[in-house]
């Protein structure tokens, strides 16, 4: 097929889409401002097979292939192939254009065997670069082996990076800063004022040369601790938290361990957050901490009427159909986490199991797949997401959108520990959330510290 002409006006760059880049975000193709955008006829097969189901992969395939619709819908074949202006919000940009790359290689100039669909799409591409060598051609996946595959074949390629905020993880808000020595020693200049029983000393913001987000905690290693509760250009106005008390703060009996786990266990037990992010590795007491929490402002202080615990991980939308059972009941054995440290809460008591057992009769706790949240809102409620490291940017954002009016969100994950294909610790759903929220006035996040889980454990996550 003699591929259609496109406009070498700038030489704009031809980007061409793999699928897992529109699984990964349905919105991609809105995300390359003036260049074109080329999705091939495979990857559009490959979306129309794994669009039918309940499963958050075909929700989000057919996410894509309505938004590959709005723009071609009505365009004829010559246009859908030549391609078709992206509409903007911005008049005054560029708008680049999306096109369908109808061409098909025949098997004595394809350079790759055409028996699998990755060499079909760099096959194309070939094709694409030779008939348009003035242009830029790109192929934009997920998939590290077929960038391989494709520089091999003298196709340039790329990861998709537009909802990747931070290209180092250790560049990442950990949610406190630890001064060496006295932070006092730092400040030239300071006004303390008493309100309601709390101490807030207003910092000039010139004082320090450190990046300070709200909610953020800053301790040194004389003992001091503060919270950033407010700040603007010209101050830092920061909350002062007696050690002692921070450190024996309770919830549903839990007691904090470290510095790190109350920085924690503040943020979750404050009526005013409401969204917590905790990550840190195995072992580091994320869920102990957010489910005795969360026990303790359902069943305690009835600040939330119930509590949605749910959990991201791999298989789950494939294997959750084949358990037998009500949803909860599916959902309980990938839930586990959730028991056992509901169990570790109470193994002290006389009746482990019957304590147990009262609390999942008492605490409104329900069990629900990822699967089932799409659409749906939450009112009152606290949402506990756990191993939420395995999501997309776009599936974080489903998640978090279902909160409704006084509900908290609760993201739980160890950044060390993704199991979903096409993610890292950058790319990761839980980064693009810490980093975008980092500056919420009602959000905070910590990274845990150390593994009181056991000494067995904290070697295994030093040494294995």
């Amino acid at each position: 097929m003699q591929l259609a002409e496109i406009p070498s006006v700038a030489h704009p760059i031809l980007y061409v889409l793999d699928t897992n880049v529109l699984i990964h975000d349905p919105t991609a193709i809105l995300n390359f401002e003036e260049h074109h955008v080329m999705i091939p006829m495979t990857v559009l097969e490959e979306l129309d097979k794994l669009k039918s189901g309940k499963q958050s992969i075909a929700a989000d395939c057919r996410q894509a292939i309505r938004e590959i619709d709005k723009i071609l819908g009505r365009a004829s074949p010559e246009e859908v192939e030549s391609g078709v202006p992206i509409p903007r919000e911005s008049k005054n940009s560029s708008s680049g254009k999306l096109s369908i790359l109808m061409s098909s290689p025949p098997d004595n100039l394809s350079v790759l065997p055409t028996n699998l669909n990755d060499n079909k799409i760099i096959n194309d591409l070939c094709l694409l670069q030779h008939h348009f060598p003035d242009h830029r051609v790109v192929l934009v996946t997920k998939d590290i082996n077929m960038r391989l595959k494709s520089r091999g074949c003298g196709i340039e390629s790329e990861d998709y990076h537009s909802d990747q905020l931070v290209t180092d993880i250790e560049q990442l808000n950990k949610g406190y800063i630890e001064f060496p020595g006295n932070f006092w020693d730092r400040i030239e200049q300071v006004e303390t004022e008493q309100h309601l029983g709390r101490t807030v000393h207003r910092i000039p913001r010139a004082n320090l040369d450190t990046e300070l987000h709200t909610n953020q905690f800053i301790i040194d290693e004389m003992g001091f601790i503060g919270r950033v509760v407010a700040l603007d250009d010209s101050d830092i106005s920061l909350l002062h938290i007696d050690p002692h008390s921070f450190l024996e703060q309770e919830a549903w009996g839990l007691k904090p361990q470290d510095v790190y786990q109350a920085m924690a266990l503040n943020l979750l037990m404050d009526p005013d957050i409401h969204l917590v992010n905790l990550t840190g590795a195995a072992g580091s007491g994320k869920t102990i901490l957010a489910l005795a929490a969360a026990i303790e402002m359902t069943v305690a202080n009835k600040q939330y009427r119930r509590i949605i615990a749910t959990r991201s991980i791999q298989g789950l939308d494939e294997d959750i159909g084949f358990l037998p059972g009500t949803e909860a009941e599916k959902m309980e054995p990938w839930l586990g986490a959730i028991t056992d440290n509901l169990e570790a809460l109470h193994c002290d008591d006389e009746d482990c199991s019957g304590s147990i057992d009262y609390v999942l009769n008492k605490v409104p706790l329900h069990f629900k797949s990822l699967n089932y949240i799409r659409g749906r809102s939450f009112q009152h409620s606290l949402i506990l997401i756990d191993e939420s490291q395995n999501l997309t940017p776009h599936q974080i954002k489903t998640i978090i959108t279902r909160a409704g009016s006084g509900s908290k969100v609760i993201c739980l994950g160890n950044l060390a520990q993704i199991d979903t294909p096409y993610l890292n610790a950058t790319s990761s759903g839980l980064t693009y959330l810490t980093e975008r929220f980092k500056d919420f006035a009602h959000g905070g996040n910590i990274k845990l510290q150390g593994v009181p889980r056991s000494l067995l454990a904290e070697y295994a996550e030093a040494n294995l």
